[in-house]
């Protein structure tokens, strides 16, 4: 007899038939493991599978949104900075209508006017803001190397990014609403459903500036992050916001109908002091929107493709 050990394909004592692919899970797996063809799939393309399909870009947008998340939930500091400038906003303009109500007739007809107006502004720049920091938190943490050699997709990171830039403006403008009930008895969910088509057409305009400006600091880096907190402000006066856009010069008013915040505000104005919804302004507004959304993500795929090329992705951060 041979000292050697029984042969491979053969039976030990005790035992079962052994195999070389006996680790292998798509050898073991048994008939059932056959795909239309009767041939085993590899491992590596159940792999590709598990990361492809419309399935698997849910997931990956979704861990987006649990990082940021768990950045916010977990850190009222963070709550409490996104609703305090709204808030003391609020309040100030606040008390300015109560002090001029009682001698002013424009006031006594839409007393909610300048609280209404300032809510719906800290809305748009919260949106543009919300969307710039989800960016910047990753610059400091030097997480963008991470992310995007994982199977991330730009459009994916894109949705996780508006998403939550979303929620910072919920965040903000909801307990801005919440103090203006409370102090002043007004509830800008009065306005009905005129407010749903303003807030879609200046969260989406903020949508499109915050990717725009995204793409601008990683292009420039982490000294051109003041355009985050900057941008939004350039336009307040062709915005309109506490004004009509008929009291600017005539070259401003052509500036200002290129802009969709304009176009919001006077429709506000219509809703308040006329009881009338201009659907000119929110038609204009929308595809305002459009143009700005497509652009500011044109311009954040420009400035990742120009970080990749150079190689400078991974070396940015703090």
């Amino acid at each position: 007899m041979s000292a050697a050990g029984p042969s491979q394909g053969t039976r030990p004592l005790g035992g079962t038939a052994r195999s070389d692919d006996r680790g292998d899970p798509t050898t073991s797996a048994g008939p059932s493991a056959l795909d239309n063809e009767g041939t085993r799939p590899t491992a590596g393309a159940a792999r590709v599978e598990f990361h492809a399909g419309s399935a698997a870009s849910v997931r990956r947008v979704r861990a987006i949104l649990r990082r940021h998340g768990y950045l916010i939930v977990r850190s009222w500091t963070r709550i409490a900075s996104m609703m305090y400038y709204p808030t003391v906003t609020m309040v100030v303009w606040g008390f300015v209508t109560l002090h001029l109500a009682p001698t002013n007739n424009f006031l006594k007809d839409a007393p909610g006017f300048f609280i209404g107006a300032v809510l719906l502004w800290d809305l748009l720049f919260r949106g543009q803001l919300g969307v710039s920091l989800t960016f910047i938190e990753e610059f400091y943490a030097r997480n963008l190397g991470n992310l995007f050699v994982a199977p991330l997709t730009l459009p994916e990171y894109i949705a996780g990014q508006l998403t939550i830039g979303l929620l910072r403006a919920l965040i903000g403008v909801g307990g801005a609403c919440v103090f203006a009930y409370l102090l002043f008895h007004y509830s800008i969910f009065s306005i009905g459903f005129p407010l749903i088509a303003f807030f879609a057409n200046l969260v989406v305009f903020g949508w499109g500036i915050g990717l725009a400006m995204s793409g601008m600091i990683l292009r420039l880096g982490l000294g051109a992050e003041e355009l985050a907190w900057a941008a939004v402000f350039i336009l307040a006066p062709i915005s309109g916001v506490y004004y009509p856009i008929g009291v600017l010069p005539s070259w401003m008013q052509v500036i200002a109908w290129g802009v969709p915040s304009a176009h919001v505000f006077e429709g506000m104005r219509a809703v308040l002091l006329h009881r009338v919804f201009r659907w000119d302004h929110f038609w204009a507004a929308a595809a305002l929107d459009l143009c700005y959304l497509a652009l500011g993500a044109a311009v954040f795929a420009w400035a990742m493709r120009d970080a990749r090329n150079r190689g400078t992705l991974l070396q940015m951060g703090e």
